[in-house]
C-alpha cells in the first residue's frame, strides 16, 4: 500500500509502475469500444466486450460492484455507458446506438490491487458539428488540465486550467457536482480534482501523487440530475454532454499519463 500522507496516498515508482499496467488495461479496451461503436450495437454489448478484453489482459474490472458496500448490490456493469444527455454512470443495457448519438464510456481495471480509470466520447456515426465541437473541447480541457500539473503547484490549478480552456470556447455549461479524484488501492480516493478555478488552492502537488482529471462539458446548463436507478446522472435541461478522463501521475521524469497508451506524450507535446 502506499504511504498516506494527510489522508491522501503517496506512491513509491514500484507501485506507480503497477498502476501503468492497470492503465494499459484500460487504455487497450477503450480502443477496442472505441472502435466496437456504431449504429444499431447495444451498450450490453458493448459492456460485454469490456468485460472480456479486460478479463483477457489478466485484470479485474473496478466498476462492477461498485458501491455494494452502501447496501445495494452496487454497479451492474464493467463500464459506465452514457449516451447523449447522460453525463456519467449510465448502466449498459438493451439501448442501441443510433446514428447521430454521442457515447461517454468509463472505464476501469484493476492490476495487483492498484487502479486504473478514464473515459472516452465517441460519435456514433455523423454527429451535428457543435456536438463534434462540444467533444473536441472537453477533451482538450482534460489535457490542458492534466499539463497543468506540476511539483509545488495545487491541485486547484488543474481545474483553473480546465475552466479556462472551456471559457475561452464558447458558451459551455462546466458540471461542478462531480470531479476527478486521487486513486490508487482505490478507485476514487481524496482528493477531489474540480473543473473549474481553483488557482493556487487546494492540495500541493508532489512526486507520487496520482489522480484523475474528468471534466464533465454540456452544451447547456451544468446542472444535472440522477435518474430513478440511483446511478445515471443526466443534464437537467436535456442538453447533451460530453466526458473524457485520464489518469496522471507526477513522477521524477514529469507527468506519466498512465492510461494514455503513449504515457501522454503526444497530446501533451501539442500544447507545448
Amino acid at each position: 500500500m502506499g504511504l498516506f500522507s494527510s489522508g491522501v496516498e503517496i506512491k513509491t515508482p514500484d507501485q506507480i509502475a503497477v498502476m501503468r499496467e492497470a492503465g494499459l488495461v484500460v487504455g487497450r479496451t477503450l480502443e477496442v469500444l472505441h472502435d466496437a461503436v456504431a449504429p444499431g450495437v447495444t451498450t450490453a454489448e458493448l459492456d460485454a466486450l469490456a468485460h472480456d478484453t479486460i478479463r483477457a489482459h489478466g485484470a479485474t474490472s473496478n466498476f462492477l460492484g461498485y458501491g455494494a458496500h452502501q447496501g445495494t448490490g452496487g454497479f451492474p456493469g464493467v463500464i459506465c455507458t452514457s449516451v447523449n444527455h447522460e453525463v456519467v454512470h449510465g448502466i449498459p443495457g438493451p439501448r442501441r446506438l443510433r446514428d447521430g448519438d454521442v457515447i461517454s464510456i468509463d472505464c476501469g481495471a484493476i492490476v495487483d490491487g492498484w487502479h486504473g480509470d478514464a473515459a472516452i466520447t465517441v460519435a456514433v456515426g455523423q454527429v451535428p458539428e457543435k456536438v463534434a465541437e462540444l467533444m473536441r473541447v472537453t477533451e482538450q480541457a482534460m489535457w490542458r488540465g492534466i499539463a497543468a500539473a506540476s511539483l509545488g503547484g495545487r491541485v486547484g490549478d488543474i481545474g483553473a486550467a480546465v475552466e479556462t480552456y472551456v471559457r475561452a470556447q464558447g458558451e459551455y455549461g462546466i458540471v461542478e457536482g462531480y470531479t476527478g479524484h486521487g486513486i490508487g488501492t482505490a478507485m476514487h480516493q481524496p482528493p477531489d480534482v474540480p473543473n473549474v478555478s481553483g488557482r493556487g488552492r487546494g492540495r500541493r502537488l508532489e512526486l507520487g501523487l496520482a489522480l484523475a482529471v474528468e471534466p464533465m462539458i454540456t452544451l447547456g446548463s451544468p446542472e444535472t440530475r440522477v435518474l430513478a436507478d440511483d446511478w445515471t446522472v443526466v443534464t437537467a435541461d436535456g442538453s447533451w454532454s460530453a466526458h473524457f478522463e485520464n489518469t496522471f501521475a507526477l513522477t521524477d521524469d514529469g507527468l506519466w499519463v498512465l492510461t494514455a497508451l503513449d504515457g501522454g506524450a503526444a497530446a501533451l507535446a501539442a500544447l507545448e
